[in-house]
């Protein structure tokens, strides 16, 4: 390996499209043309004899050597900073980053949104990545299963919920099991995501028919076309639903645990613990 060609131009252009995971993006961000960036990228993976990124689908997405590469260049960054800070006589200033999805923003970490943060938004799987690469300090999302490279602190849990008109006979009901849905219109997410795969698994499982009103994105989305009596929406039970619309627990279906997620090297920095009591303080009142 010729280390000598590992620029720092390089690997800062790297992070940037770590940052994006679109070419078109991160070159407009870097103000360079998109072949330009594609030549940088192309050749710091050649120079480190590892592929950085592949394609799932129509997604781009790291690999864990390009993972590495992104935390490698934002470690690089952070470093160079802090030293031309000490070398002009000032302090680095630091800006602690989270990474969540719009749910967890929506409902639960509204008090967190502040100035004075700055915030990363994206599904479960750009979360992790966002702090994987150190471009997060902190990030909060639901997981089944806990990644092993990363520390993961139990936030809170929540059951899963039935949303429904006010009038509607479900409402009647202190609680509900999948029983009761059995041929509900059902607003759901795309087949893809994780909260879809697993109400279809869990109702397949049951034997419980039902039927597709529509697929919609987003938790405000799906109550939207509940709150048009399009169907009923199974969602997180902090999800607080709009006026007209009730909720009930599904007592057979497993609570939902919102994590905080972190590098473990990073377990005693302040801008992690710091992001981390403020959310948990939150969360308890």
């Amino acid at each position: 390996m010729d280390l000598g060609r590992l620029s720092a131009d390089a690997l800062a252009s790297f992070a940037v499209f770590a940052d994006h995971l679109n070419f078109t993006r991160a070159a407009e961000a870097l103000r360079i043309s998109q072949p330009a960036l594609h030549v940088k990228v192309q050749k710091l993976a050649e120079t480190l004899g590892r592929p950085l990124y592949l394609r799932q689908g129509r997604r781009l997405v790291l690999t864990p050597e390009g993972e590495a590469v992104a935390r490698f260049a934002r470690d690089l960054d952070t470093r160079v900073t802090a030293f031309l800070a000490e070398i002009h006589g000032r302090s680095a200033a630091r800006t602690p980053t989270l990474a969540a999805g719009e749910g967890a923003y929506l409902y639960l970490l509204g008090d967190i949104v502040r100035p004075g943060i700055r915030l990363i938004n994206g599904n479960r799987a750009h979360t992790l990545t966002a702090v994987r690469t150190r471009r997060a300090d902190l990030g909060v999302a639901v997981l089944d299963v806990l990644p092993t490279d990363v520390d993961a602190v139990l936030l809170a849990s929540y059951p899963q919920t039935l949303v429904m008109p006010e009038d509607h006979p479900l409402s009647a009901l202190p609680s509900l099991t999948l029983a009761d849905l059995a041929g509900s219109p059902l607003v759901v997410p795309p087949p893809t995501g994780p909260h879809r795969i697993a109400l279809e698994r869990a109702l397949r499982a049951a034997e419980i028919p039902w039927s597709l009103a529509v697929e919609a994105e987003g938790w405000p989305l799906l109550l939207h076309f509940v709150a048009l009596r399009i169907g009923l929406a199974v969602v997180n039970g902090c999800v607080t639903p709009p006026a007209g619309l009730i909720q009930r627990e599904i007592t057979d279906l497993p609570a939902v645990p919102y994590y905080a997620l972190h590098l473990r090297d990073r377990a005693d920095d302040p801008l992690v613990t710091g992001l981390l009591t403020e959310i948990q303080a939150t969360l308890s009142t």
